[in-house]
């Protein structure tokens, strides 16, 4: 089974290239993001849980999210693997994930990082932000605190999928395509 963790910062194309891996590699999605749509709009007790927190203001615990997505893994275990698309966003996270796949006899293939410059992501955030209505997009302020969050919060990951030899790094400036033959090479010779 494949498990693949899609990593990279805000505008790096993880969406594109995800949509593109689901595909070719048949595997399911895992979004944090969509999981919590998921649990709060059918009213699961992850969901009330996890809601709970949010109208607190505080950040939803990191035993919910695993929650969340072992609930998805167990409804997929006959798949061909898994693409975890930006998540973990923490070295906890990563722990805890690492810690609930071994239960069900699954481990982390490989992280995949698109390493794009920084100006060319506000590039292509600004561009995207013309079609995507996103606000956080239009805003330079707020663009400057999601790299800055991003290289804080999120690439001591990288480091620890680097520590168990699973960490791939790919240019992610270039043709959508191109960029994406770079990754297959990589993940073929992980399958």
């Amino acid at each position: 089974m494949l498990n693949l963790v899609l990593f990279g910062p805000p505008g790096a194309g993880k969406g594109t290239q995800s949509e593109n891996l689901i595909k070719k590699y048949q595997l399911t999605h895992i979004s944090t993001g969509d999981l919590f749509r998921k649990h709060l709009g059918e009213g699961t007790e992850l969901g009330k849980l996890a809601q709970k927190y949010m109208d607190q203001g505080n950040l939803v615990p990191d035993d919910v999210v695993i929650g969340m997505v072992e609930d998805k893994i167990k409804d997929h275990l006959d798949g061909k693997g898994f693409i975890f698309d930006g998540f973990p966003r923490t070295v906890a996270q990563a722990e805890s994930l690492d810690k609930m796949l071994s239960e069900h006899g699954l481990s982390i293939s490989l992280m995949v990082s698109l390493e794009v410059p920084e100006d060319e992501l506000r590039t292509r955030i600004k561009e995207r932000a013309k079609t995507s209505g996103r606000v956080d997009d239009q805003d330079d302020d707020k663009i400057t605190n999601r790299i800055q969050v991003y290289q804080k919060e999120t690439t001591p990951v990288a480091a620890y999928y680097k520590d168990q030899s699973k960490f791939h790094g790919i240019h992610g400036v270039g043709t959508i395509s191109g960029i994406f033959d770079k990754i297959c090479s990589v993940v073929d010779t992980h399958k």
